[in-house]
């Protein structure tokens, strides 16, 4: 299914991004849905897959995660079953985040489906990210406050709910209209039709994550070693004090650490380019041979890339899941960046070298891409 969303992004982006919440009325027209309430209750049976059900039996909210052997214990009112990722395991809910690649690649989290029974829901809640939620079969009522603090507790210790707020959005969804929340705006839905719900959710990452990752690769890679040194120190009259000149070039020594773009460049690429779940990735067995992959190529089969896959351009380097595409073919790796579907016109000249193909290799070895007739 080809999912086109009726949009102007240069409106949305000017008006709506990061700034306030929308109800974007039949953008998708004709909506289908791409996955069964079946399928997904299957998905959510699998190990690697990360789901959870929350239900509200007699007034008491209850969370449990997947993966999940049964659902005969669930009545016909007051629970939802939510799914993380499934553009990572199911193909056909996978196009639903094509159209939405006008924002971009990097801060792309997941896809997250969930199916709900009349009075499901997971409660009033504020998310720290931008997420478009498609409506799919059913209905379901959202409202929206304004960002406002709001006190928050838990219910549950797996659920964190906000104080009840007024709404600035409280609207009945349905199939193919979008509700786009920025981050910090609480939001709750409820359930009156049994209904899915398709989130589209881009996350960006704190400070925190930042610096605790990129210590981690300066760690690594024995970056920073060089020690702090005070040629010009001079006599002081109290001791015990760390003068504001020694405080500045500590952090001086910090910045400067994370100012050496080719080192802070490696470590994005690989940072950005590791998803937070799991990938249904499978490595090709038997390994294919380089010349195996040219031949392939060139006789005119194409490169799907592993659906949920991370690949990314940072400055001059190109990543995938994690690993720097190491190659000088500059414009071919653009192109694996760039483009799902690969084939001998999107790598040209690249294609007729031998380490290039080598690494191509490597890549459809490693189960990141696979030839269309797999």
């Amino acid at each position: 299914m080809d999912y086109q969303l009726d949009l102007d992004w240069d409106d949305f982006l000017n008006r709506y991004w990061q700034k306030r919440p929308v109800v974007l009325k039949n953008v998708i027209k004709n909506f289908i849905d791409p996955i069964s309430p079946d399928e997904l209750a299957g998905l959510a049976m699998e190990s690697e897959v990360d789901s959870r059900l929350v239900s509200q039996p007699n007034g008491h909210w209850q969370a449990s995660n997947g993966p999940f052997e049964s659902y005969d214990h669930l009545g016909e009112k007051g629970w939802s079953l939510l799914v993380q990722a499934v553009n990572h395991w199911h193909a056909p809910s996978a196009a639903l985040v094509r159209p939405f690649r006008k924002l971009p690649d990097w801060r792309l989290d997941d896809l997250m489906i969930s199916f709900s029974v009349p009075g499901g829901g997971v409660g009033p809640h504020i998310d720290q990210y931008d997420v478009f939620i498609i409506q799919g079969m059913g209905s379901r009522r959202w409202r929206v406050g304004d960002k406002k603090p709001l006190k928050q507790y838990c219910p549950h210790p797996a659920l964190l709910h906000v104080e009840p707020f007024d709404p600035i959005i409280d609207e009945d969804l349905e199939p193919g209209d979008i509700l786009y929340i920025p981050p910090g705006f609480p939001h709750d839905g409820y359930t009156h039709e049994t209904a899915l719900n398709y989130s589209v959710g881009y996350r960006g990452p704190n400070s925190r994550d930042l610096i605790s990752n990129f210590a981690d690769y300066v760690l690594e890679h024995d970056l920073g070693g060089e020690h702090y040194s005070d040629p010009d120190l001079k006599l002081r009259e109290h001791p015990a004090v760390v003068e504001n000149y020694e405080l500045e070039r500590l952090r001086g020594m910090m910045i400067n650490l994370i100012n050496q773009p080719e080192d802070f460049n490696q470590w994005f690429g690989r940072f950005v380019t590791t998803s937070r779940h799991e990938l249904d990735i499978a490595p090709a067995e038997p390994a294919y041979r380089s010349d195996e992959i040219y031949d392939s190529l060139v006789q005119g089969e194409s490169l799907i890339r592993l659906s949920g896959l991370r690949v990314l351009r940072v400055g001059d380097l190109c990543f995938a899941n994690g690993e720097l595409i190491d190659t000088p073919h500059l414009e071919a790796a653009d192109a694996l960046c760039r483009y799902p579907l690969i084939s001998q016109k999107e790598l040209g000249d690249a294609l007729e070298d031998p380490a290039f193909v080598a690494v191509l290799a490597h890549l459809v070895n490693s189960g990141y891409w696979y030839f269309n007739d797999y």
